[in-house]
């Protein structure tokens, strides 16, 4: 038996298969992006533009809480920080990308909702 002809058939591509182009290796590297910008990416960008109106929606009066637990009420916006009321004659100065969440009074909560 001629031992190179059974090793050209075993090198032999089935009949209906087609040998695969150079953009198949491509295509799981494609998949595993898309799933981590929609798994990933996208709600952080999501969360930083929340974040950002939130900064940028601060007025005096308002009660926050800063990303260290403080407490406290603006009584000055300025360009980059804002100075919170801690307690009576207790004022501190702390940076607007620090302000984590923003306290609604239940009389501007009420219009907001309806």
């Amino acid at each position: 038996m001629n031992y190179e002809s059974l090793f050209l058939l075993a090198q032999a591509t089935p009949a209906g298969a087609q040998p695969a182009g150079p953009s198949m290796p491509w295509i799981p590297f494609i998949c595993i992006g898309i799933i981590f910008y929609l798994l990933m990416i996208r709600p952080q960008q999501k969360k930083q533009k929340e974040h950002a109106a939130l900064v940028s929606g601060l007025k005096t009066g308002d009660k926050v809480v800063a990303c260290g637990g403080i407490h406290g009420l603006i009584a000055n916006v300025k360009e980059t920080t804002v100075i919170l009321k801690v307690a009576d004659n207790v004022k501190m100065e702390v940076d607007k990308a620090s302000i984590v969440v923003v306290k609604r009074s239940e009389a501007e909560a009420a219009p907001a909702a309806s």
